[in-house]
């Protein structure tokens, strides 16, 4: 037998994880004892579109080394592995590969073409982790992988949500959520970054009070949003809109009528002391708009563009466009009071990083307030 003049421990981990792996070691039945306690570890998945990182080789580690403790105590020990289906970053990978190889859009193909392409694209990239996870020697029991989408897992997903439904635990409602108008899905608070643009501007629009010759000017960083204004809010303790509370503005460009309220939650020191209210465009406003049972005029479509509620002049107008004829029309009717240089913060998704769009959606809800007792209870 000829021996290598040097030790490969490649070879060496990849021919002995191999023979473990095939023997059933990291299996919980490689224990028979009936009376042998059990002991289980599940993986957080990982994205099945990415690769380990230190944070996994940590954690892994730390489990790896719990398992095998307790598999040489005797136990029956479970570490059970999974992947993630990782939806949005599936879809943009599938979406850059389309755009690559043949020229062209989700909608060319369709939804059931585009759902086979990426199962195709996780079937053939979709394997890295698992194998960065064997190269490490994690002992976890490869028979029993899950994939979040396999269908036992989706059937599983889908009783538990029935079971909650029925009982009264979730429910449906309207709120303002993240936004994507390229990848068109709702984004979680982590999944928006925050990007400073110094050439912002924060723009002076003057709305006229009905039967009267007065206005009230608002300065808000997305005139767009105007043409789903429902009110205007002025802070109660503010003089200077002492007697213009209740009365009621003619909204420009839209032929609508909208009251004057007065809310605490307006900041009488930031810009004129008076802002647009726009309950389905923006979080605080949405509170607004509860407190005082506004109107919630959704005046955008899902892709960013403008909808037929915005005005025929609007309709189905790029959101950027809008915003720059909206600026234009109130200065030829006058009521541009001036647009100031302004640095602001923007909302971008952490993955295309399209400008976020806060925007009123249906979304399901679970009564955590009445849950949270009754799970520390069973605990």
């Amino acid at each position: 037998m000829e021996l290598d003049k040097a030790y490969d421990p490649k070879s060496a981990e990849e021919h002995h994880y191999k023979r473990w792996e095939e023997s059933g070691f990291f299996a919980p039945e490689i224990n028979q004892d009936p009376e042998a306690k059990p002991y289980s570890i599940v993986i957080p998945p990982p994205n099945v579109t990415g690769s380990l990182h230190m944070g996994h080789a940590l954690q892994h580690t730390i489990m790896d080394s719990l398992i095998r403790w307790k598999r040489m105590l005797g136990y029956r020990t479970l570490w059970l592995p999974g992947t993630d289906h990782a939806g949005i970053s599936v879809q943009r990978k599938v979406v850059e590969q389309l755009k690559k190889d043949e020229h062209k859009k989700p909608t060319d193909i369709g939804r059931e073409e585009f759902i086979k392409r990426a199962w195709a694209w996780k079937e053939q990239y979709g394997n890295t982790i698992t194998e960065q996870m064997r190269r490490e020697g994690a002992s976890v029991d490869w028979s029993r992988h899950r994939f979040t989408m396999d269908e036992s897992l989706s059937l599983a997903v889908r009783n538990v949500f029935c079971t909650l439904y029925d009982e009264g635990w979730i429910y449906r409602g309207l709120r303002i959520v993240n936004w994507c108008p390229k990848d068109r899905t709702v984004l979680s608070d982590l999944e928006v970054k925050e990007e400073t643009k110094k050439d912002g501007k924060l723009t002076y629009l003057k709305y006229p009070v009905k039967d009267s010759d007065q206005t009230i000017t608002v300065a808000t960083t997305r005139p767009e949003t105007m043409l789903g204004d429902t009110a205007v809010a002025v802070n109660g303790s503010d003089k200077r809109y002492k007697d213009l509370v209740g009365k009621t503005i003619l909204l420009p460009l839209t032929n609508r009528e909208i009251p004057i309220i007065a809310d605490e939650y307006v900041d009488a020191e930031f810009g004129t002391g008076a802002v647009q209210i726009t309950p389905a465009h923006d979080p605080n406003d949405y509170l607004v708009g509860e407190r005082h049972n506004l109107e919630q005029l959704l005046v955008m479509n899902l892709d960013g563009t403008m909808n037929e509620a915005a005005g025929a002049e609007f309709d189905g107008m790029d959101r950027f466009a809008a915003r720059e004829k909206v600026v234009a029309m109130f200065d030829e009717l006058g009521l541009l009071e001036k647009v100031d240089d302004y640095e602001i913060t923007l909302p971008v998704c952490e993955r295309c990083k399209t400008v976020v769009e806060p925007i009123l959606s249906e979304q399901w809800f679970v009564k955590m307030d009445e849950m949270r007792p009754r799970s520390r209870h069973y605990a």
